[in-house]
């Protein structure tokens, strides 16, 4: 087999992604301190001393809103390439389907206020240890 320039160009190329994806893990294990105890150990916590245990479970309402958030937002995504497209569009079937796929977008989210995810609890209680 000959290797041409392009062969070269190849695996320099490869080489190269190599490097600079190994190069971070390298520099952040040759650069983090190896400090251990103290306060190395304990979770960061706005610069102050932690209250309580590191443990603490949070209301699945976080995480109801953050699915919500990723869902909606990356519908709103498909959005972006239809409105660049509608000017060289002809007629009205464009726009009739950006409305059905807001209307299942509406739908979502009309089912889940029916299911109650938009309702927020008043006061969260954490166990206390």
């Amino acid at each position: 087999m000959v290797f041409s320039w392009l062969n070269v160009s190849i695996l320099l190329g490869l080489l190269v992604g190599f490097g600079f994806a190994a190069g971070p893990l390298v520099g952040a294990w040759l650069l983090a301190p190896r400090a251990r105890g103290g306060d190395m150990g304990i979770p960061y916590e706005c610069g102050l001393r932690p209250h309580g245990s590191a443990w603490v479970r949070f209301g699945i309402n976080y995480y109801f809103y953050a699915l919500l958030f990723l869902a909606f937002d990356v519908d709103v995504l498909y959005l972006f390439p239809v409105a660049a497209h509608y000017p060289d569009s002809v007629g009205f079937l464009p726009l009739i389907k950006v409305f059905i796929f807001l209307f299942a977008l509406a739908l979502g989210c009309f089912y889940f206020w029916k299911k109650g995810v938009f309702e927020w609890p008043h006061k969260i209680q954490f166990d206390q240890q």
